[in-house]
């Protein structure tokens, strides 16, 4: 059933069915604690329908849709509290799943760890369409050429000589952010929770990249890594510009993560907050949804504003035509809010207590598109192809 208002009443649920989308059109996978959901409209992004839950009853903690090299398959990170997690994926818009075998995302048997948790799932660009990362808890990455059916653990990273003293945040010690070289070429870049910002220049050698970003809590506040980093993101075609929501501040990188320096402190009414999100077709504009407090983790005086600066960083501007102002004391988890990749980009929020917000015109206005899901945990577009 569409959505045709935000006032109309919840569309009929469609459990264990196919998503109805087809190409050009916009496909949102909202991942929840019980469980898979999408959202799909045509590219207008007028009227919308909600389909599902795949997956009833568990931790949805990260989705893909990979349209690369002629697919189009979904990727689901789900944990079961019996089974613990796995990747699953559907090559027909979720009609059919794949259940893959128990060694498809694990450990080496000498490695003695176990994956609790998957935190992301992020394909590897257009030069390498077979190529998908997944982010992990207990912190380590593996990659996968096969476009996500099995998995391998950088070595390198899992080895590197920091890894001991890596502490857990709140959330856990999780793998939550993978950005590889949109080019193809042997660079990436991660960011654990609490650990920090990591790349390897050569696709082997796993250096800490933290200088200038502060961590208060700490004896030493400038250290070479134990920053508690919520999420970074980058254009496509900048990809050396990056922008980073931490613990403690809102941060951009000219360089690759070799200096990061704070921004917005002076326009934002908090630098408390997880996700952040590059406009991708605008380089410069970015956004972030501030909370009040590590302390309150809600939005600033009951109002639900997004937050964009078009000049990198400088200067920001609230956003709030059709979020809800009065008593909305709402939060969302660092990949709670996302960006598609139409003109001009559609932007997706999720809140911890289920409602799902959207915005055809680049932040410009809001309507709610979903209520009363499970709390949000991850809000993925794409567009098909």
């Amino acid at each position: 059933m569409p959505i045709d208002s935000p006032t109309q009443d919840g569309p009929t649920i469609r459990p264990m069915e196919a998503i109805d989308a087809s190409a050009g059109d916009v496909v949102v996978l909202v991942g929840t604690t019980k469980g898979l959901f999408s959202l799909s409209s045509n590219p207008g992004r007028g009227a919308w329908t909600l389909t599902g839950p795949w997956f009833q009853g568990e931790e949805i903690n990260a989705a893909a849709l990979d349209c690369r090299n002629g697919r189009t398959r979904l990727l689901v990170g789900a944990t079961s509290s019996h089974w613990g997690p796995s990747v699953y994926r559907s090559d027909d818009l979720g009609a059919t799943w794949v259940e893959p075998e128990p060694q498809t995302l694990a450990f080496p048997d000498d490695a003695g760890a176990a994956v609790a948790r998957v935190w992301q799932l992020q394909p590897a660009g257009e030069a390498r369409p077979d190529v998908v990362y997944a982010g992990v808890e207990p912190a380590a990455l593996f990659r996968s050429d096969d476009g996500g059916e099995h998995f391998t653990l950088d070595e390198g990273l899992w080895g590197h000589p920091h890894r001991s003293q890596w502490q857990p945040g709140g959330g856990g010690l999780c793998l939550h952010t993978v950005l590889p070289d949109p080019a193809g070429g042997p660079r990436l870049a991660i960011a654990v929770s609490a650990a920090g910002f990591y790349r390897t220049l050569d696709g082997h050698t796993w250096e800490a990249s933290n200088t200038g970003i502060r961590a208060p809590f700490l004896p030493e506040p400038t250290p070479e890594f134990g920053q508690c980093v919520h999420k970074v993101d980058r254009h496509p075609t900048q990809p050396d510009t990056l922008f980073l929501q931490h613990h403690w501040g809102v941060y951009r990188s000219d360089d690759f993560g070799g200096q990061w320096t704070e921004v917005g402190a002076d326009s934002l009414p908090s630098t408390f907050g997880f996700p952040i999100v590059v406009d991708p077709n605008e380089p410069g504009t970015v956004y972030v949804l501030p909370l009040t407090s590590d302390e309150f983790r809600c939005t600033p005086d009951g109002q639900f504003r997004v937050f964009r600066t078009t000049d990198g960083g400088d200067v920001w501007h609230g956003l709030d035509k059709g979020l809800p102002q009065e008593n909305a004391w709402l939060s969302v988890l660092r990949d709670g809010f996302s960006a598609d990749t139409l003109t001009p980009a559609g932007l997706y929020v999720g809140t911890r207590t289920g409602e799902v917000f959207a915005s055809p015109d680049a932040g410009e206005t809001w309507r709610e598109l979903a209520r009363h899901l499970p709390p949000v945990l991850c809000v993925k577009p794409a567009v098909l192809r």
